[in-house]
């Protein structure tokens, strides 16, 4: 397996630290707003990277921060007049709902940064022991000329970090490139007691200590959009380097951004769609589809038209399933087709290569849905669409979609109308046969006669 390594610049062989385990860590969200469809796009991605890894056999410890502590929450708390904590949990119980909505995966572990508060306050005192962190008026800074590696995964490089755009002048710092540790409080602003006095973590140390916690000094994958590379991952890593020599992890993963009209997606630009704004328009599946058409390291623009032709491709992977019932074949133990088995496992070891996966299932759908094909073909090619796509988060509720689309009526009922229609056939009697078929057809679902027998849709 061939993953693209942010840290080396190359796509690199995947070897995890431990065999048949895997520890992977991916950043939450800040929650001070809900999230915009340019987060949904990392969400869903590692969430397929997950699910990949646990259709292949591994052991996986997955781990996704709540980052409920920041200006920007504080911000937020002061705009609605409410108290940092409830705006905190108001956002936290959002996202965890629209996360759900979008059919990620709930990570095995999810801490909060107030949550470890104790252990923040101890890793920046321990830093500080080592001389690589020191106060100045109540602040704490990480000294970035004290660790000889710092820059190694953005490549930018502390000479490089002058005071200008991104870098703010603040003569309390050694260095301009110094970034904070620890926050001394200001008037109205949530505190923890310290070593430093009353204050409050500085986000990249909230990170790598939750990280760490329930990851080790190392482990495989760390991964967040490409928006984070620098400076919130940059720092991350040199705090753990500072404290072990080691890194925090092996292999650092970043996913593109979402664009409006060729510019990134974000709340500062204002620009953006929420996640559960688009939810409400589109199925979750769409979204998934949408993104998953596109590697996840490249660019790509939102676009109502694409996002449309998603949908149309979704309807015609359910059309391809609702006519073989996949989910009646799982139980007789079929196989999946060897030849798209081992083109989907291709793709998705090149890096993750959703869109070559993706194209498969388009193979598959064809497949299933060619009349002139023999029914144990097609059965075979939608068995197999079936448990590929759910490899990659589609199909979840798989039932649930197809009783939905019923609109009241019962499968079974449909099926004994037809065997009604079956004995006039066989009995000759054309016009009886026919106004069955009309009357169905009124209703909304589509019959078709073929040499494996009749088949039946309700209609899109």
């Amino acid at each position: 397996m061939k993953i693209y390594n942010t840290m080396s610049r190359q796509k690199e062989d995947f070897i995890p630290l431990e065999s048949g385990k895997i520890r992977m860590y991916a950043c939450g969200p800040t929650v001070y707003n809900y999230f915009h469809i340019g987060n949904a796009r990392a969400f869903l991605f590692f969430d397929v990277v997950r699910r990949y890894f646990l259709w292949c056999g591994y052991d996986v410890t997955y781990v996704q921060n709540i980052t409920d502590i920041d200006d920007k929450i504080i911000a937020q708390a002061n705009d609605e007049k409410l108290p940092f904590t409830a705006i905190a949990e108001k956002y936290s119980q959002a996202f965890l709902e629209d996360s759900s909505r979008l059919g990620v995966l709930p990570p095995d572990f999810q801490p909060r940064a107030t949550e470890v508060m104790a252990e923040i306050i101890a890793f920046i005192h321990e830093l500080e022991k080592k001389g690589y962190a020191y106060e100045a008026e109540g602040d704490v800074y990480f000294s970035t000329q004290a660790l000889e590696s710092y820059g190694s995964l953005s490549g930018k490089k502390v000479d490089e970090q002058m005071v200008g755009a991104r870098v703010l002048e603040n003569l309390n710092k050694r260095h301009p490139a110094d970034f904070t540790l620890w926050k001394a409080s200001k008037p109205g602003e949530p505190v923890w007691d310290s070593p430093w006095g009353k204050g409050r973590p500085g986000w990249h140390t909230e990170c790598v200590v939750m990280s760490r916690r329930y990851l080790g000094e190392t482990f495989d994958i760390h991964g967040g959009g490409i928006d984070l590379i620098f400076p919130h991952h940059e720092n991350e890593l040199a705090q753990a380097q500072a404290m072990t020599g080691k890194p925090l992890a092996n292999y650092w993963m970043h996913n593109g951004f979402l664009n409006i009209d060729g510019e990134k997606m974000s709340k500062s630009l204002k620009n953006f769609f929420t996640a559960r704004d688009i939810l409400d328009q589109y199925d979750a599946e769409v979204l998934r589809l949408f993104f998953l058409s596109k590697h996840y390291r490249s660019p790509i623009d939102f676009d109502r038209e694409l996002v449309e032709e998603a949908s149309r491709a979704l309807k015609n992977f359910y059309s391809a399933l609702k006519e073989m019932e996949p989910q009646k074949l799982m139980a007789e133990g079929l196989e999946l087709i060897p030849e798209a088995k081992q083109s989907f496992i291709q793709a998705l070891e090149d890096d993750f290569n959703t869109a070559k996966a993706i194209a498969i299932l388009f193979d598959l759908a064809s497949l299933a849905k060619k009349q002139d094909h023999n029914l144990e073909d097609r059965q075979w090619a939608a068995y197999t669409l079936f448990q590929l796509g759910k490899v990659l988060g589609f199909f979840a509720n798989y039932d649930k979609k197809q009783d939905s689309r019923l609109s009241g009526l019962s499968a079974g009922l449909v099926e004994l109308i037809l065997s009604y229609r079956k004995q006039a056939r066989e009995q000759k009697d054309w016009a009886h046969s026919d106004r069955i078929r009309d009357d169905l057809k009124a209703l909304g679902i589509e019959i078709k006669d073929t040499k494996d027998g009749c088949q039946w849709q309700i209609k899109e």
